[in-house]
């Protein structure tokens, strides 16, 4: 059987280590905020380059704790991708904010620059403040920030980096984490860097943004946790997951390379009938996921059926666009058509990828692949 992520091959390979590092954490028994966790955040923060990282219980409240970092709250707006999970809109709903979409470019499958302005007038015209953006690193690839960055300095707002699937990418050699204003990344176990359970962190050069960060994670503290300041949440990451991160850490380089050569191995080999995520010149995508694109829904359809009929797991990321999300749509908000997302919707789909993918798994997820007619 071909595992579609590669959990179960990692874990073997670090079992000893992480069953050590665990019996730490039972033999000292600080289980919230105990030593593992300044430990993985200084480790980290350097691997990055950021200046500060605040870990967190999960991706989505990084991105949540990120925009309560920012005071977003009624009559504010956050443009952002519908082609991502849901995670990234509904943190901007929770806080009474309104969620803005601007459709993605057709090749990279990140959000498309050229339509930021469309999107920051329409929120405007309906009487938002536009108050930021989240840019989406879907599949791992990092969007073009340098447009982002020029685009949020010239409207005075903020940039928040979605790096839920990217951690470890990069553009020239400068490491996501590190672009707009802070990043907000996931350690949901399948990620790039994945724990056992949730996690998350936020990186930030900014000091008073991560005092405020470290204080929105525990309710909202101030000198202590009966001392509160500001409305928070419980956002803390559990010092097991943190102990089992640092041990992931160690071999992630190796990972992240691995990761390289299969995606380069499928692209090499994968025949015309399908496309895949273009990777621009001096960008390194983490390749979280290694999605193909079909010629029609019909394709895909068949695809996938072949792949399961040779027992090969497939998935769909993403099925339904969010702004055609019943959640959205309940709400009485009217958006545009997306073509872009839509479009891909239809025809996209995941094949097994992890960095301990065998050769010779490869060879069988292409020739059925392969041979598969529209």
């Amino acid at each position: 059987m071909i595992n579609f992520i590669g959990l179960k091959e990692q874990q073997e390979r670090l079992r000893e280590r992480i069953d050590s590092r665990i019996a730490n954490v039972l033999n000292h028994g600080k289980y919230i905020l105990g030593p593992e966790i300044e430990e993985l955040e200084e480790r980290l923060s350097k691997y990055v380059g950021s200046k500060f990282c605040i870990t967190c219980s999960s991706g989505t409240d990084a991105l949540l704790m990120s925009l309560m970092s920012q005071d977003i709250g009624p009559g504010d707006a956050i443009i952002t991708t519908p082609f991502t999970y849901i995670a990234t809109a509904e943190v901007v709903q929770l806080l009474g904010g309104r969620t803005y979409f601007c459709d993605i470019n057709p090749q990279t499958f990140n959000i498309e620059t050229h339509n930021l302005e469309d999107a920051f007038n329409q929120a405007s015209d309906d009487g938002y403040q536009v108050r930021g953006i989240i840019a989406v690193d879907i599949f791992g690839l990092p969007s073009r920030y340098r447009i982002l960055d020029e685009f949020a300095k010239d409207k005075s707002i903020f940039l928040v980096q979605d790096m839920a699937q990217s951690f470890g990418s990069s553009i020239r050699n400068k490491k996501s984490g590190t672009f707009g204003d802070m990043g907000a990344t996931s350690f949901f176990p399948s990620k790039p860097l994945g724990c056992y359970g949730d996690g998350g962190a936020i990186f930030t050069d900014n000091p008073d943004s991560a005092e405020k960060l470290r204080s929105i994670r525990v309710h909202g503290a101030g000198k202590d946790k009966y001392d509160n300041i500001r409305v928070g949440i419980n956002g803390r990451l559990d010092t097991i997951q943190a102990a089992i991160l640092i041990e992931k850490l160690d071999v992630f380089k190796e990972e992240l390379l691995q990761r390289q050569t299969i995606a380069n191995y499928y692209k090499q080999n994968l025949n015309t009938e399908f496309e895949t995520q273009y990777i621009p010149k001096e960008y390194i995508s983490a390749h979280a996921l290694f999605p193909v694109v079909a010629a029609d829904q019909s394709h895909r359809e068949k695809a996938m059926k072949a792949l399961s009929d040779n027992n090969i797991p497939s998935m769909i990321y993403y099925k339904k666009p969010l702004h055609l999300q019943k959640t959205f749509l309940e709400k009485g908000d009217h958006y545009p058509t997306f073509s872009n997302s839509e479009n891909l919707s239809k025809k996209i789909f995941s094949l097994p990828f992890h960095p301990y993918l065998s050769e010779e798994d490869m060879d069988k997820i292409l020739s059925v692949l392969n041979n598969v007619k529209r």
